[in-house]
């Protein structure tokens, strides 16, 4: 059975727009998912990155066009200029390896909500609030935002290093266990489906 580790920013809107779709294929296959949270801008700048504050207003601009160009492709509502972004990733992600090591509730549904915040509701996901919020609803229990403040910031910090060594560069980055191939952007999915294929 292949086993996918999963990075990914809370803040990600090219996350965000992969929706369910990782989940569908690791199932279609029988493979497992890990979801591993980590500071984009950190990772940036531990492997040759830009800051999106820092890139040139081509770059900009670009990817501007190409996230409304995917947001009609997919059927998906994206705000280009969401009311919370950028946005501190750490409580989300706290909240996201909390109730992964808890179990029990719909671990994609959270990772999905947290996304769909940002991208499409216009909420702040570093707000204790919202996290409660997005917990209960994907089943977990809210006190997971407090109890598991320890052992998320511990994780967050090491799913960091584990990126820079697994060799990711950004969000989202699909990494099979099995084989070291890495798959970088929800562009790249189906790809990732014929590579489980093959194993």
């Amino acid at each position: 059975m292949a086993h996918i580790d999963y990075y990914f920013g809370t803040p990600s809107p090219w996350a965000y727009l992969a929706g369910d779709r990782l989940e569908r294929v690791a199932a279609g296959h029988g493979a497992t998912i890990t979801y591993k949270p980590v500071d984009l801008l950190q990772l940036f700048d531990r492997t040759g990155g830009v800051r999106p504050a820092n890139r040139h207003p081509s770059r900009m601009e670009y990817r501007a066009q190409e996230l409304r160009r995917w947001s009609e492709h997919l059927g998906m509502p994206l705000k280009l200029k969401p009311a919370f972004w950028p946005v501190n990733p750490a409580p989300s992600s706290y909240a996201i390896i909390a109730a992964q090591q808890a179990g029990g509730g719909d671990l994609p549904g959270l990772v999905q909500g947290f996304l769909r915040a940002v991208w499409a509701e216009d909420a702040d996901i570093a707000d204790d609030a919202v996290i409660r919020d997005r917990l209960a609803a994907a089943g977990f229990d809210p006190e997971l935002a407090n109890k598991g403040l320890f052992v998320g910031a511990e994780t967050f910090g090491r799913n960091l290093e584990e990126a820079v060594e697994a060799g990711v560069f950004g969000s989202p980055f699909y990494v099979v266990r099995e084989s070291g191939e890495r798959f970088w952007g929800q562009d790249r999915l189906d790809f990732l489906d014929r590579h489980l294929e093959s194993l």
